[in-house]
């Protein structure tokens, strides 16, 4: 996955990119199990991939909150990809979904499989409460990082980052409008109806609101600190949700023979940085990505990057110097919502299905900052 062109014989490919609609936590994926989301979107995925006649050699999802286990297995089995389908589930928080493409494209680059389906899963609604058994405290989320190291939640981080980085409240609400008026646009023009399996029936996104707009945004409090200078409010951050995305990870003499819109994976990385600050770990990602593919920010003709905050998302495209205009094209997480384990998958289904409508042959970027202090990060690029 390098940006040598001698190479590109050899990478792998993505195809048949889908995802769930995403619905806010506690409505109409409310009493679905983070498997029974997963099913429908893998079933899909699966037929799409069948003319080629292969098998599909493993089942990679990410996913952060649910019950335990091994829900890539339990989904598969669900989904009725038959007994004989193994199943992985990889956990790298909000980057879960990301990193389960990059876990597959490896297995296809290194020529150990030859289709596998990856993608993450989602069900803030079911997932399950958690109890330290020493003091039978509830706990909402594992450690980031261990005693001695900051350990902040997302969202008090991110107030720090926009502070930091002189983030301002009116730069945070303009990017939130801008999110919320693209992606309803994107949804009433049909434009997201490709890319969605129905679930239970289910096929509209339902968080969009064109109506919060910057002067209804501004009325918000701050959510995540009583301080004067707190910038982050409800209105200009994700939501809570649930949903799941997954496609097939393949050689690239195989898409052709498919015949389906393709991206071939150009470069990937992963990378730490300081745990204060988790917002900013897609930057230093992309920065290695890009190197690797031998590309810089200005190469770009597409970038998503997981709007969980607007301060983290404008402060990756500063320290990237990314064109904003070039950014969630059609609206990010803080409007369609962060369904924490499929939004990086999410992130790629969105870059193939603009990609794929756009007369335009540049790469794209996928980036994810991730509690703790990391990033992930993917280039793709068009199979011609």
């Amino acid at each position: 996955m390098t940006g040598d062109g001698s190479s590109r014989g050899n990478s792998p490919v993505i195809v048949a990119a889908r995802r769930s609609a995403i619905g806010t936590a506690g409505r109409g994926f409310g009493a679905h199990t983070v498997d029974a989301l997963a099913a429908p979107v893998l079933a899909e995925v699966a037929r799409l991939v069948a003319p080629s006649g292969l098998p599909v050699d493993d089942v990679i999802l990410g996913n952060c909150m649910g019950p335990g286990g091994d829900i890539a297995r339990v989904a598969a089995l669900r989904a009725g990809l038959g007994v004989e389908v193994p199943g992985v589930t990889v956990d790298r928080q909000c980057g879960s979904g990301l990193d389960a493409v990059l876990q597959a494209a490896s297995r296809v680059k290194a020529g150990d499989a030859r289709l596998v389906l990856a993608g993450g899963a989602e069900s803030a609604s079911t997932a399950p409460h958690r109890v330290w058994p020493d003091s039978g405290e509830r706990y909402a989320r594992a450690p980031f990082a261990p005693a001695g190291f900051p350990d902040p939640d997302m969202g008090p981080a991110a107030d720090r980052l926009a502070a930091v980085r002189g983030i301002t409240r009116a730069r945070q609400d303009a990017w939130a409008a801008r999110s919320h008026a693209l992606a309803e646009s994107a949804r009433d023009a049909a434009v997201f109806d490709a890319e969605i399996v129905a679930v239970d029936g289910i096929v509209r996104d339902d968080r969009p609101r064109a109506s919060l707009d910057v002067a209804r945004l501004a009325r918000f409090a701050p959510a995540f600190s009583a301080s004067a200078d707190a910038t982050v409010t409800a209105g200009n951050s994700c939501g809570f949700s649930d949903g799941a995305a997954a496609m097939a990870v393949t050689s690239e003499p195989v898409a052709r023979e498919l015949g389906l819109p393709a991206l071939r994976i150009r470069a990937a990385a992963v990378a730490g940085g300081d745990p204060a600050l988790p917002g900013l770990g897609a930057a230093p990602a992309a920065r290695a990505a890009l190197a690797r593919a031998g590309l810089t920010a200005r190469d770009l003709g597409f970038v998503e990057i997981t709007e969980a905050f607007a301060a983290q998302v404008l402060a990756v495209s500063d320290d990237l110097g990314l064109d904003e205009e070039l950014i969630s094209g059609d609206g990010g997480a803080i409007a369609l919502g962060h369904p924490w384990g499929a939004s990086g998958a999410v992130l790629l289904v969105r870059l193939a299905a603009r990609m794929a409508a756009a007369d335009d042959p540049r790469p794209g970027l996928a980036a994810c900052s991730i509690g703790g202090g990391q990033g992930v990060a993917m280039i793709v690029e068009r199979l011609s």
